[in-house]
């Protein structure tokens, strides 16, 4: 979708507004049947989370798929719907935006800064992060990129490490 063709479906989409809890929240209704919901921060205006929504193959609304933030926590002992619980030593990926980049933070990976590479992968349009000693590997696009058909500058990309240490 070129960057007009974008503009044009969001002035078309049905949007219904919100403020509760200190989040501004908005829904976006296409006239295709996705569904979009962002929030931002009321004071910043930073945009905290971005999810979609779309119609099954039989019209069945699907579940909500994160684009940008941080899943909400079901809270301690609620193990949701599956009734497993993912450990808590896994490797959480997420994307948090500024508004003058995107960014992704990954956390629960113990390795020194020389271990991780990240690059870009120009035939396939996405952004590699991984280890040398192959202990973790994860490749990604941009949405926000591939809806305006932009290409990934590699001299755009930067990574920065860092360790944070918890006492209890």
């Amino acid at each position: 979708m070129a960057v007009t063709g974008w503009l044009e479906s969001l002035r078309t989409a049905e949007k219904t507004a919100l403020l509760q809890d200190g989040r501004r929240k908005v829904h976006y209704l296409f006239p295709d049947g996705k569904e979009m919901a962002e929030e931002y921060d009321e004071r910043t205006s930073e945009l905290l989370v971005r999810k979609w929504r779309v119609k099954s193959a039989l019209g069945a609304m699907g579940q909500w798929q994160l684009e940008v933030g941080e899943p909400a926590s079901l809270g301690p002992g609620n193990l949701g719907p599956e009734l497993i619980k993912e450990s808590n030593a896994n490797p959480i990926f997420m994307r948090k935006d500024t508004k003058m980049s995107f960014q992704w933070r990954i956390r629960n990976l113990p390795y020194p800064k020389g271990v991780y590479s990240v690059c870009v992968d120009q035939k396939e349009c996405c952004i590699i992060v991984r280890t040398s000693n192959k202990k973790y590997y994860k490749k990604f696009s941009i949405p926000d990129l591939d809806r305006h058909q932009l290409p990934l500058d590699d001299t755009s990309l930067s990574f920065a490490h860092t360790v944070h240490i918890s006492l209890i």
